[in-house]
């Protein structure tokens, strides 16, 4: 499906804020109501928009420690790197998982209560991933920013 710079806009607004009504919407892109939801309807339908989520702040729920975590595999064989990330989907506190190219095969997004929790989290599921050789983590002292908005 082609994309225009009607549609663009309809995704920026919408990854901004993703609760927006249709007519407050429709006002802001400068279309009809109508017109405007058969578009976020097309853009929904050809994959576009994946799905709308609340983002919850970290730290309100207890999970203020931000890890990033670096492991190389023992080996890249197809047997390895799928029962790694078939282990690595099931970790409740990864929230992300990079195949990188670099001196690390993965990097992790991992958060944690504290380093007492994120040494539990090792400890009790990171530590027992298979296929690892050796892991490296890094804790963020801040967020600079953080964005989920993609620029189109």
């Amino acid at each position: 499906m082609q994309t225009d710079s009607l549609d663009r806009r309809i995704l920026a607004v919408l990854q901004r804020r993703g609760r927006i009504s249709n007519a407050d919407l429709s006002e802001e892109v400068n279309l009809s109501p109508s017109a405007c939801h058969r578009r976020v309807q097309r853009l929904e339908e050809a994959g576009f928009i994946k799905n709308y989520v609340a983002l919850l702040d970290a730290r309100k729920v207890g999970l203020p420690a931000t890890v990033f975590v670096e492991i190389t595999l023992q080996g890249q064989t197809d047997d390895i790197l799928d029962a790694f990330e078939r282990a690595v989907r099931l970790i409740p506190n990864v929230l992300e998982c990079h195949l990188m190219a670099g001196t690390a095969d993965f990097i992790l997004k991992v958060v944690a209560e504290d380093t007492d929790d994120f040494a539990r989290i090792h400890r009790q599921h990171l530590a027992r991933l298979p296929g690892v050789a050796q892991m490296q983590s890094s804790f963020a002292l801040r967020t600079v920013f953080r964005s989920t908005a993609l620029p189109v």
